[in-house]
């Protein structure tokens, strides 16, 4: 199996237009053409890491975070990031990463944080923007069912958890063909009035390719016009963290003890208790104390996360208790999550989870 399978399969879970600016998931190290002979997944790739998949036979790591966040302008070996992509090369092992990517994902990082912990009825906290676009196009009445559905099947008109929307309106489109043309209806050279279809639909951007394609596919005419337009609406699914609901409220304390258990922490670091239940619970993987008042706003009773800084804990100001799990113990279940989309796909490849606690932080 060729790299580019491989990444494929993650990408259409975490399309890499989902990453935030300052990320840089995707293919580190190697080329799309490599064969793969085998993969381990690690939530970080460092050189216990590399030396497992070695052992392993695998020469592929994925991992969540990218092992590369800003250029190389030396390869020397002086920190421990030149010598992992060192060793990576010398040893013909390819590196890739999802990591915002897989963070703002529709059933994340965050999803399955939320998973371990028993939330339900989950949302995203913070919907991303800009990943939408409308695309318009006209169609013959009798062959706009076809259209339609051959966009719909590339990916367009989801909205939220509702598929196959679309707005659709009848007119009269007009076109002469000229020399050299082979009108679907009408006559070259002749002005021809049809009864078409106006078809607007919703597409994520990273799909308006694969959707154009399908529609000019299906579409009867030569010549097939059409306009792609940019949405400032949120994306509901695809964001930034996780807000949901516990079965049964609990209490705070005996919440905070669970959560210690659930996400096998050594520490939580918490604001002041408030003497009321817990029933609603937002929460992200990794760093997310940028979504507090968001999880403010959403009346949520904790929000769990990990690096928070000591003034940030003042920002809950009474209103919300703040949950410090830790950035690692946030994310450990990222390759459970990776695991899973890869498995899915290609259940008998070989695909490993990594025995190597990455985590840097220790507690005494």
């Amino acid at each position: 199996m060729k790299v580019k399978e491989i990444t494929e399969i993650i990408e259409e879970f975490a399309p890499l237009s989902y990453q935030e600016s300052y990320d840089n998931s995707g293919l580190i190290v190697g080329n799309n053409d490599d064969e793969v002979t085998g993969v381990l997944i690690a939530l970080d790739c460092i050189d216990s890491v590399l030396e497992e998949a070695i052992a392993l036979n695998c020469n592929m790591v994925i991992a969540h975070h990218p092992i590369v966040f800003s250029g190389l302008k030396k390869f020397n070996g002086k920190n421990y990031i030149e010598q992992v992509v060192i060793k990576a090369i010398k040893n013909n092992i390819i590196l890739y990463a999802a990591h915002t990517n897989l963070d703002n994902a529709n059933n994340g990082v965050s999803f399955k944080m939320a998973e371990k912990i028993g939330l339900k009825n989950c949302k995203v906290l913070q919907p991303k923007q800009n990943l939408l676009s409308k695309i318009i196009t006209y169609s013959p009445t009798e062959n706009a069912d076809a259209v339609r559905q051959a966009m719909f099947s590339a990916g367009a008109g989801n909205i939220g958890n509702y598929a196959e929307c679309s707005y659709n309106t009848e007119g009269t489109g007009t076109y002469k063909g000229l020399a050299g043309t082979n009108p679907h209806l009408g006559t070259t050279g002749e002005f021809h009035q049809e009864k078409e279809v106006k078809i607007e639909t919703v597409v994520p951007n990273h799909l308006i390719g694969k959707v154009v394609k399908n529609m000019i596919d299906a579409h009867p005419y030569e010549e097939v016009a059409y306009d792609v337009v940019a949405l400032q609406n949120s994306h509901q699914l695809v964001g930034s963290g996780v807000v949901g609901e516990l079965e049964i409220e609990e209490g705070e304390k005996d919440f905070l003890l669970r959560l210690k258990n659930d996400l096998n922490t050594n520490c939580v670091r918490h604001t002041n208790l408030l003497n009321k239940k817990v029933k609603k619970v937002a929460l992200c993987g990794g760093s997310g104390s940028f979504l507090l008042n968001d999880a403010i706003q959403n009346k949520a009773d904790v929000f769990i996360t990990g690096d928070f800084k000591y003034h940030q804990f003042f920002d809950a100001e009474d209103k919300i208790i703040i949950a410090d799990v830790g950035h690692y113990e946030s994310e450990q279940y990222t390759t459970e999550l990776i695991y899973e989309i890869l498995n899915k796909k290609i259940p008998n490849f070989a695909v490993r989870l990594s025995k190597e606690n990455t985590n840097p932080v220790n507690y005494l």
